[in-house]
């Protein structure tokens, strides 16, 4: 099976760097899946947006992202976001009351990790 590099990083942490088979992401182009030996090309990640990894080994990771960049060459991808949650890490009850919030940024980052949580569930 082919298989691409990727890193997914926040300002806060490097959540994720492994081997995978695609990667999903919402873009203010709309959303792009990208393959190994996929064009190099780099993308705008949306304010609240959300990325999948398919790992080699493993179960299909979902993260809330918020702003940043997804920068693709042929044999690495790498999603430098501003803010990047994990689904399962994502507390909805607090979340949901953080929506209700007068911080803009703690409103973003609940709607993102919402946004992943809702994902997760979908199972796609």
């Amino acid at each position: 099976m082919a298989e691409i590099t990727v890193e997914l990083v926040s300002v806060e942490r490097m959540l994720w760097a492994g081997e995978a088979s695609i990667v999903t992401a919402q873009t203010t182009e709309g959303e792009i899946g990208v393959l190994p030996d996929h064009e190099p090309l780099l993308g705008q990640l949306v304010e609240n947006g959300v990325v999948t990894i398919q790992p080699i080994d493993g179960e299909k990771l979902i993260a809330g992202v918020s702003g940043g960049f997804l920068s693709v060459s042929k044999s690495k991808v790498t999603i430098l976001a501003d803010f990047a949650v994990w689904a399962n890490e994502v507390d909805t009850a607090s979340a949901e009351t953080d929506l209700n919030s007068d911080d803009e940024l703690v409103k973003a980052h609940a709607e993102a990790g919402l946004r992943a949580v809702r994902r997760s569930s979908e199972g796609l």
